[in-house]
């Protein structure tokens, strides 16, 4: 092999490397494009619902706490130069659970992506508001789930 193709293999075999090392980790800080991916994913699942007038008040409610951290998600994932258009896998795999169970697992895997360290600074100053807003969700889809268990 001669000396230049030595080195066009060893630079491919390097940009290979680092292709396939970046290729999960959208950035530095992959729990944004997590959480939103969560979040937008139990949000569908409560729309799309079926439930009874006193459940729907409860999921009326968890939508707009979800709407509103989906904004905020955005904006730091913005801030923190993420791709939105990236859509990683969701956290919570699929179950047999009711849609309102698997949007509560979502909306906990959400929390616990955003609440893991972050040292964007733009990043950080939005996931406090965007923890308020997903554990309002949450609240709002445990008294939901209450609600429906109970047949109220």
């Amino acid at each position: 092999m001669s000396a230049k193709s030595a080195i066009c293999a060893a630079m491919f075999a390097a940009a290979a490397a680092a292709t396939s090392a970046h290729a999960d980790l959208p950035g530095a800080h992959p729990g944004l494009l997590h959480a939103l991916t969560d979040v937008r994913s139990a949000r569908w699942l409560v729309e799309h619902r079926p439930g009874d007038q006193a459940v729907s008040a409860h999921e009326d409610r968890a939508l707009q706490a979800m709407v509103a951290a989906i904004s905020d998600l955005q904006r730091a994932a913005i801030d923190d130069g993420k791709n939105l258009n990236d859509h990683p896998p969701m956290d919570a795999p699929p179950s047999r659970q009711g849609r309102l169970q698997r949007a509560l697992n979502l909306l906990e895997a959400a929390h616990k992506d955003v609440d893991a360290a972050e040292s964007d600074p733009a990043a950080r100053e939005l996931r406090p508001v965007a923890l308020k807003n997903i554990d309002a969700a949450e609240q709002e889809v445990k008294a939901a789930l209450w609600d429906a268990g109970h047949n109220r």
